[in-house]
């Protein structure tokens, strides 16, 4: 029998690192072999995706996928790494905060909707030369990131409520594409309105096809959690069904004829008979190959 095999999603609570997640799921599985679709911030809680024995081949799909968010943004105070966790940098006089009105709100959250240019946080993981930016911020080094195109599809303001010493907390949503770092949003929405801000609360509940409503508590992590690899593949992926000799073939690594007008787009999930997941197809022409084989699924 092989060890445990799939896609587990995980409902990261607060104060605890994404990798102590990844620790806890190597000693409850029993497995060293996971990885996951992308990591959360300390202060962060909600969905986290692990890839789990050979499915971790899978993430490298997932990983690229658009982002839901809920958050909270105080606006008022400033700080060295936009959220929470960081050193306050400034202050705005309480009676600029309460000036604000409904609509530069509005106007500032909209100018920051769309395909947008962002300067990432100075605390992220980002690399430079090398090293994760974080690491250089802690040791005293200047940290200075290249702003990316990045889109955020939506910006909603959920709520808007009086805060301590003069502030605004703003509840709102944020649909956006990887890459895109929401404690910039707050940064950057606290600049436009001219009070500087930053990030309070961050709770992601959504990836793709994959929502937080669907995640296991980390105390509850096991084996029963694990979302088999052909359905996770389905999610991300179209279904393309081969027949028994198509599915060896597959495996094989030989093309297949007449598979490539099963499914729409470049790729898809080829599924076996049995209903397993042989593996990820690409168009070549007329036929398809596998581009990620996953280990045939032993039978009982």
């Amino acid at each position: 029998m092989g060890g445990p095999n799939g896609i587990l999603l995980v409902d990261k609570p607060g104060g605890i690192t994404s990798h102590d997640v990844v620790a806890r799921a190597r000693r409850a599985l029993d497995t060293r072999k996971i990885g996951h679709a992308g990591t959360l911030d300390p202060m962060a809680t909600g969905l986290l995706i692990l890839g789990v024995g050979p499915a971790t081949r899978l993430l490298t799909y997932i990983v690229g996928l658009d982002k839901d968010y809920s958050a909270t943004i105080r606006l008022g105070v400033s700080t060295d790494s936009d959220d929470a966790d960081g050193e306050v940098t400034g202050r705005a006089e309480a009676s600029a905060v309460a000036a604000l009105s409904r609509e530069q709100l509005d106007a500032a959250m909209a100018q920051l909707t769309g395909r947008i240019s962002q300067v990432p946080s100075r605390v992220s993981a980002i690399k430079v030369n090398g090293r994760r930016a974080y690491d250089l911020v802690r040791e005293g080094v200047e940290v200075d990131l290249a702003a990316r195109e990045v889109t955020v599809s939506s910006f909603l303001l959920r709520a808007a409520r009086p805060a301590d010493e003069g502030c605004l907390d703003l509840d709102v949503a944020v649909a956006c594409s990887s890459g895109t770092y929401v404690r910039a949003i707050a940064r950057d929405l606290g600049a436009a309105l001219g009070v500087g801000a930053h990030l309070t609360s961050l709770r992601r509940t959504r990836i793709g096809e994959f929502a937080v409503e669907d995640a296991v508590a980390v105390d509850a992590i096991g084996a029963e959690g694990l979302m088999a690899p052909a359905q996770a593949a389905l999610r991300v992926l179209p279904e393309a069904l081969a027949d028994p000799d198509q599915a060896r073939a597959l495996r094989q690594g030989k093309r297949v004829a007449d598979l490539g007008g099963a499914f729409s787009g470049p790729r898809a999930a080829a599924i076996a008979p049995d209903g397993a997941l042989i593996g990820v197809i690409e168009r070549r022409g007329a036929e398809v190959k596998s581009i990620m084989n996953m280990p045939e699924e032993p039978h009982p």
